[in-house]
């Protein structure tokens, strides 16, 4: 089974380049890490003139642009998916998957906080708060790692989800 956790916080506030250093970590260490980027404004990786932007632009409910090296889908949908139905859908021979995006959702999270973004935490351990990763001290009722300790972080993440 695929574990999920989520990394969460304010814009700005380090989630993607600590995801970022946390892949390789986890991948050295053995696991399949596979991720999901929440974006609530849209998006679009297809690029105007492009074959599979004319696919689209023509109709196409799903275009599929395959390479020796990668593959990509690009989908229409009715409605904006929760976690679990992407995981489900998408990803396939993962075992942790982290998402970064998603600040309200019902799976473990990670929060990460810098004092240079002057926001405050957004989340309780009510809120299935884990650890927070930060430039500074919490006293939140769960670990807190220097968000530059991604080792720390790896064993915290190998332990929880990964200890028998």
């Amino acid at each position: 089974m695929t574990s999920i956790l989520a990394i969460v916080g304010k814009s700005n506030s380090g989630k993607t380049t600590l995801i970022e250093r946390l892949i390789p970590v986890l991948k050295d260490r053995g696991l399949r890490v596979a991720t999901i980027k929440h974006n609530r404004h849209g998006f679009d990786i297809d690029h105007k003139g492009k074959d599979s932007w004319r696919h689209r632009k023509a109709g196409s409910a799903a275009t599929v642009v395959a390479s020796p090296q990668m593959v990509a889908l690009v989908e229409d949908t009715e409605r904006d998916y929760d976690i679990k139905e992407l995981v489900d859908r998408y990803i396939h021979n993962a075992d942790i998957v982290l998402v970064e995006g998603f600040k309200d959702n019902p799976f473990p999270k990670i929060e990460v906080s810098l004092t240079a973004s002057r926001h405050e935490l957004i989340c309780t351990k009510e809120d299935g708060l884990l650890a927070i990763a930060s430039d500074r001290k919490y006293n939140r009722g769960v670990p807190c790692f220097d968000i530059n300790d991604i080792e720390g972080l790896a064993d915290f993440i190998e332990q929880r989800f990964f200890s028998s």
